[in-house]
């Protein structure tokens, strides 16, 4: 293989991976963003926190700087439903990375789905669907819809 076709498929999977670290640190520091809406960050909350930036791939120096400016990123509302579907899909897709998922995270998801644009009247049930999905608790309706797919 010549030099310059593995210095261009090395570039496009570097690109990837910082397209992802980025997306990766979006959902971080809106998480972060959502855990101070309501005041400091309890020890609680900084567990929490501690866990996503683990499943997240955010290293301490990025992890600290977030924490400590979390106002320089704020939450930005997405006007497609498609997605916000799709953030919420890539957040699970981390968060089920190990197969865990608890309530204290339950209820920053649901925040985090409101930051994102979902009504309020909706969050709590796209998020409470979202945890029967990644859990593989689909009845047979569902089921069946997407084997006909």
């Amino acid at each position: 293989m010549r030099l310059s076709k593995i210095i261009y498929m090395m570039t496009i999977a570097d690109a990837f991976e910082t397209s992802r670290h980025r997306n990766n640190m979006a959902h971080f520091t809106t998480i972060v963003n959502l855990a101070t809406i309501d005041g400091a960050i309890n020890s609680e909350e900084e567990k929490i926190l501690e866990g996503f930036a683990n499943k997240l791939d955010i290293n301490p120096e990025e992890y600290a700087n977030i924490l400590k400016h979390p106002d320089q990123y704020p939450i930005m509302p997405i006007n497609s439903c498609e997605e916000r579907l799709k953030n919420i899909y890539d957040l699970f897709k981390m968060i089920y990375a190990d197969h865990d998922i608890d309530t204290p995270e339950k209820k920053l998801i649901v925040k985090y789905a409101i930051g994102l644009g979902v009504p309020l009247d909706n969050a709590e049930a796209v998020i409470g669907r979202s945890i029967e999905i990644f859990e593989g608790k689909l009845n047979f309706d569902d089921y069946h819809y997407l084997m006909k797919k």
